[in-house]
């Protein structure tokens, strides 16, 4: 007993693994005990044969009986088993944390385990222990009626109900663990405690389920005995139909079909099985929880719950069962249909438009468990109006009542795409289809049918897409607006598909959408073409695509191959494996691709047209370009990146011409010319690159000879490329940014002062003349094009002089206001300023009426002149506000260009890390980021993120250079660094002059290195405004330590020379810290620090002795640093020349150096820099002795402490002698 007892304890915790773990080890225990007892079987067999007596006689016998049933128990079992048992069941009585868990679970396995105790024992003793009375409280009631319930759940799930072996007592004793009457009594005590309590019938008939089940699965003799005895109490007793006795009732009947069940049912329902179309509505009112008679009323007094619990009721798990056997179920046709069961039951009861908030709580919990159990075929029938309905107005708004299940719903959904991708199309069918919404992301605020799509497998997208393009041509001839409408929204979809990353899809399915949008975007469709590659010509659309929707379609052409040219893509070439960026698998571009579907759509005039026609004059130079396309195929493969570029330029280009957003053929005309001049253009033999470079150098020589120079065929390609980045889509940026990339190896000086040009600051006032500059000149060529129209209207005309005159001068002073008016809205701000102005020289609007007429009154010179220069005021103050936004708007734009200026920046540095021309972009960007305003702060950051990860973290650097050209960029670096304010800035100026001073190292320019920081720090340290700071210095110092070791004795000269002791102290910290590097220095440190230390000695103790007696004003804290230099440049010494470092030292003078420190007013406190002083003594002093006579410094002060201690003793006795 002393070992079970504690493990009761735990069997209340409130963790089920302690549970658990209790209930195993007390089980355990109790089975060892039990092996161990010896039965009195005699005494058994004597109760038994009274108890099978007992059978027969009244009630009061049958109480005795139960009254010694706990002494059978203990004859049979042992004391600990016994008590276990009592101990077990009384605790489901209790309240305690989770203590009817943990006894219910430990019960029901010590019934498993044992078979010395008999149904009949472990039911009266359950009835006994939870027997209710009238002076109980509410909370005590409910304990003992949850306790039955737990008893005789035990009493079922362990087996013990329908047990058929017999009790373990002799081998003469024929008493059976089990009987029917013990059966009978627990459904009865069941049925009856659902009949107490309300709130309790669900469980208590989900406990009869769980015997009916036990019962079946048994070989009881007495099986058809209990069996009609349960269908007597359920269908004949009780009459009134709860969702409890439609769950059991279709248990009942999958478990014995061949009863009469026609007959149980009757009359409240009409066929036996439940789930049949004509019982629906009734089976609807009953699992709303409305209690219906046998007539078929509603009988409130039965309600089954006192209150509304979110939990779902069990009943709904059996019906989805019958209507969705899962593939491990044993039945093969489901019972009913699912989709009327689910529109009946669900979609018009649950979901209905008066259903309550709770009901549609219900209502999406059946959703969720029916949607784990769908197959392809069931799916769809779970997505009803109703349900969509609700589904999709509770996710659009947090206040909502039930919109935290509508999440969880939506969670759901997303899990049982990711566990069946195949079933992910038919689910965006039903979620955009015509019980829910095309907009359905939109409306929900969700990415529900994205995160869909992203689950989805590349064969399910291409399936999504097939059935977008079939929805496309279907639409109503008399309904164009409706037709616009859709398939507007069709555009938007397969657009999205190209452009989320997310979404699985192959290059097949990509080139398809492209050649869909470039058909409805670029072309108009005569008639289809069965027979035509492309397949989309396959059918004609009805009605024919408008022009709104043709627009749509070539904007998201163009956003879908921005989007797919910013992408990377892995090209699989022989035995090869590269990344490529804006190509397919197959390493062709995409804009390639589309050419190519132009191309072969413009060869089919049948079929198809162009909707914005070409003149000749561009046809023929589009000619040319798909020309050199043609040939740069051709190009090496050394040149081959180059070449990409420039065949994406040239292929961008031709598409923009076709799209009619070109707006001229310059930019084309102009790359043909750079292409064909660049070093990569392919020639026939080398007598034909020889001939190349003569014309060249001829060309060059005319060049000089006329003046001027001639362009780089680079720097063409980049005004194009410039041309892109002013353009306002990001198809054309990312395009930019991408053929840049691949010519980046073709960059010549030019091309970087070219870029470097467009990152200079102009005021607003240039910017906004700039533009109307623009504005003119296109005005200009308009007003061209109007008179040589106008030249040719009148060419066959003839008129006489004089008329063309007067009609000339008529035009000339006509000035037309009323287009101006109608077009331009009124400023009411401006005509109230002039009312105003008016009034106050009592001048009446004329907006305003008189109802009186007055004689006009005449104003005379004075008045007219004041009231001219009140309107001169308003018209001047009304113009410097446009010129104002006018500017502001200049300069925004301006700095946008300047970001997608600095993405080439990057783009370069990034790609050519070791190229000759990468210092030249560094003083620009350091003014950028100096000259910046406040509204350019996006702009800044993005220039010091350059500088920061390809500069001042570079890991390659440019060895071909011009060093005289990185020495100039170099000392203009250090050239702003002595204007420059800003710690942040400084760090940056700091960094890349390091990396600078390494590339002129390399270069063999170090003398322009030392200067140069020789120069930057006497600024520091002499200068008293100098914006210089130490962080500056210590860059160099600790990543260029062998060139900074060459500025040591001027900082040690100019330390003397500080401006103040604030200065003086910086340069120490300096000098330390390149004491420390001394270790990673390669050159002969010894002969460095045999030269140096004594300087630097005579330097610190002429400083510090100047700081004792006042000439100098260093701080204690200053000084504490000066005396660390010392220490470390001390040791620094000992550990290279040890023999020396007593004479280069001198520890003397730091002894006389603590003694001033002493005598000072202001340093005799310091005790600090005292032992400091001692340090150094001690340091530089030990290498005076040697042998035996060196000792520990500990010793030598007990020692120094000794001898005052001695003299003063021999003095004492002195004392007393005398």
């Amino acid at each position: 007993m002393t070992t079970t007892l504690p493990l009761f304890w735990h069997l209340s915790s409130s963790s089920k693994k302690d549970r658990l773990d209790a209930s195993v080890k007390l089980v355990g225990a109790l089975e060892q005990f039990q092996s161990q007892f010896t039965p009195n079987t005699a005494a058994a067999n004597q109760t038994n044969t009274a108890a099978g007596s007992d059978d027969s006689e009244d009630e009061d016998v049958n109480a005795a009986t139960s009254s010694r049933a706990p002494d059978e128990i203990d004859l049979l079992n042992s004391q600990d088993v016994a008590y276990s048992i009592r101990r077990l069941i009384r605790g489901l009585a209790s309240p305690r944390e989770s203590s009817r868990l943990g006894f219910s679970v430990a019960l029901t396995e010590l019934l498993f385990r044992i078979d010395t105790v008999t149904c009949h024992q472990i039911v009266n003793l359950i009835l006994s222990s939870s027997k209710t009375q009238g002076s109980m409280s509410g909370q005590e009631e409910r304990d003992m009626l949850f306790a039955r319930l737990f008893g005789f759940m035990s009493v079922i799930r362990s087996g013990l109900l329908v047990r058929t072996a017999l009790l373990a007592t002799s081998a003469s004793s024929k008493t059976e663990s089990s009987s029917p009457a013990s059966f009978k009594q627990v459904i009865e005590e069941l049925i009856a405690l659902g009949e107490k309590k309300s709130w309790l019938r669900e469980s208590a008939w989900f406990t009869i389920g769980l015997a009916i089940d036990a019962l079946n699965g048994s070989e009881v003799a007495w099986k058809e005995e209990s069996l009609d005895f349960v269908l007597d109490q359920l269908f004949v007793s009780i009459t009134i139909w709860s969702p409890e006795k439609i769950a059991l009732t279709l248990k009942l009947q999958d478990l014995y079909p061949e009863r009469d069940w026609s007959k149980l049912v009757a009359p409240t329902f009409k066929n036996p099985n439940l789930l049949s179309s004509s019982n629906l509505q009734t089976l609807s009112r009953i699992l709303k929880e409305s209690s219906i008679d046998e007539e078929g009323h509603k009988d409130p007094s039965k309600a089954p719950s006192g209150t509304w619990k979110p939990q779902l009721h069990f009943a709904w798990d059996v019906i989805l069962d019958q209507l969705l056997p899962g593939p491990n179920g044993t039945k093969k046709q489901p019972k009913g249909s699912l989709q009327e069961c689910f529109k009946v039951v669900v979609d018009e009861s649950l979901f209905s438009s008066t259903s309550s908030p709770q009901r549609k709580y219900w209502g999406f919990q059946v959703f969720q468990n029916a949607l784990k159990r769908v197959t392809d075929e069931t799916m769809p029938m779970l997505f009803t109006r109703n349900f969509m309905r609700s589904w999709i107005n509770h996710l659009s708004n947090k206040d909502r009542y039930l919109h935290k299940i509508a999440q969880q719903t939506i969670t759901e959904v997303q899990a049982f795409v990711k566990d069946k991708p195949q079933l992910g199309f038919a689910l965006i069918l039903e979620l955009t289809g015509v019980n829910g919404s095309q907009q359905f992301d939109k409306l929900t605020k969700t990415k529900t049918v994205e995160s869909i799509l992203a689950s989805m497998t590349s064969e399910g997208i291409q399936s999504y897409v097939t059935h977008l393009f079939s929805q496309f041509n279907e639409f109503d001839e008399s309904n164009q607006g409706e037709a616009d409408t859709r398939r507007t929204w069709i555009v938007d979809q397969v657009a999205a598909l190209v452009r989320n990353g997310g979404v699985p899809k192959s290059d097949e399915c990509i080139q398809t959408v492209l050649e869909w949008l470039t058909v409805y975007g670029l072309f108009v469709v005569k008639k289809k073409s069965s027979k035509s590659s492309v397949t989309v010509l396959r059918q004609v659309p009805n009605p024919p695509v408008s022009e709104e929707v043709r627009e749509v379609c070539k904007n998201r052409l163009l956003s879908c191959l921005g989007e797919l040219s910013g992408q990377t893509a892995v090209v699989q070439t022989d035995d090869k494996t590269t990344k490529s960026s804006a190509t397919a698998s197959d390493g062709e571009l995409w804009v390639a691709k589309v050419v190519a579907t132009v191309k072969a759509l413009e060869d089919d005039p049948k079929h198809v047209a162009l909707a914005n026609e070409l003149e000749e004059e561009e046809k023929e130079l589009l000619t040319k370009a798909h020309e050199q396309v043609a040939k740069l195929k051709e190009v090496s493969e050394e040149h081959r990146e180059a070449a990409r570029g420039a065949e994406l330029l040239l292929l961008s280009l031709v598409l923009l011409q076709c799209c009619g957003e070109g707006q001229d053929s310059d930019a084309v005309e102009s790359c043909i010319e750079a292409v064909s001049r660049m070093q990569f253009w392919p020639s026939k033999s080398k007598k034909s690159k020889k001939k190349g470079k003569e014309k060249e150098k001829q060309k060059a020589k005319e060049a000089e000879g006329d003046g001027e120079e001639e362009i780089e065929p680079i720097d063409l390609l980049a005004d194009v490329i410039i041309r892109f980045l002013e353009a306002s889509t990001s198809y054309l940026r990312t395009i930019a940014n991408q053929a840049f990339g691949y010519l980046a190896a073709s960059v010549k000086e030019s091309t970087v002062d070219f870029l470097v040009s467009q990152l200079e600051r102009r005021t607003p006032a240039e910017l906004a003349e700039n533009n109307e500059e623009d504005e003119d000149v296109e005005m200009d060529d308009e007003e061209e094009d109007e008179d040589e129209e106008a030249e040719a209207a009148a060419s066959g005309e003839e008129e006489d002089d004089d008329d063309n005159e007067s009609s000339s001068d008529e035009s000339f002073g006509e000035i037309d206001l009323g287009d101006d008016d109608e077009d331009e809205e009124i400023d009411l701000e401006l005509r109230n300023k002039i009312e105003e102005a008016l009034r106050v020289h009592g001048i009446k609007p004329a907006t305003e009426e008189d109802d009186e007429e007055e004689d006009e009154e005449l104003m005379d010179d004075d008045q007219m002149m004041a009231i001219d220069a009140q309107l001169a005021q308003v018209f001047q103050a009304r113009a410097n506000e446009k010129k104002g936004s006018k500017n502001a708007n200049a300069q925004r734009e301006a700095t946008h260009f300047k970001n997608r200026v600095l993405d080439l920046v990057d783009i370069f540095m990034k790609k050519q890390p070791a190229n000759a021309l990468t210092p030249r972009f560094i003083v620009p960007l350091v003014e950028l980021i100096a000259g910046s305003g406040q509204d350019e702060m996006q702009l800044r950051d993005k220039a010091k993120g350059i500088l920061r990860s390809r500069i001042s973290k570079a890991r390659e650097y440019p060895s071909a250079v011009d060093a005289d050209e990185v020495a100039e960029i170099f000392k203009a670096l250090h050239g702003h660094a002595k204007k420059t304010h800003g710690s942040d800035i400084m760090e940056i100026l700091g960094t890349s002059s390091v990396y600078l001073a390494k590339i002129l190292v390399q270069a063999g320019n170090e003398s322009v290195v030392e200067e140069t920081y020789r120069s930057s720090l006497q600024d520091f340290l002499t200068r008293k405004n100098s914006t210089f700071n130490t962080a500056f210095f210590k860059f160099f110092f600790q990543r260029q330590p062998a060139q900074a070791w060459k500025l040591r004795r001027s900082i040690l000269e100019l330390a003397g020379q500080a401006i103040n002791s604030y200065r003086q102290a910086q340069s120490l910290q300096l000098l330390e810290l390149l004491i420390t590097q001394l270790r990673s220095m390669q050159e002969n440190q010894v002969e460095a620090v045999a030269e140096f230390m004594p300087s630097l000695r005579e330097a610190l103790l002429d400083l510090a002795n100047k700081a004792c007696s006042d000439q100098s004003k260093l701080t204690a804290p200053q000084l504490k640093e000066l005396l660390k230099l010392a220490l470390a440049s001390a040791r620094q010494t000992k550990r290279l020349t040890p023999d020396t470092v007593s004479d280069v030292w001198q520890p003397d003078a730091w002894s006389t150096l603590k003694q001033n420190l002493a005598q000072s007013s202001r340093f005799s406190s310091s005790t600090g820099l005292h032992k400091m002083c001692n340090q150094m003594v001690q340091l530089t002093g030990q290498s005076q002795e040697k042998g035996g006579n060196k000792k520990s410094p500990a010793k030598r002060k007990r020692k120094a402490d000794a001898e005052p201690e001695a003299k003063g003793k021999a003095k004492a006795k002195k004392v007393k002698a005398s």
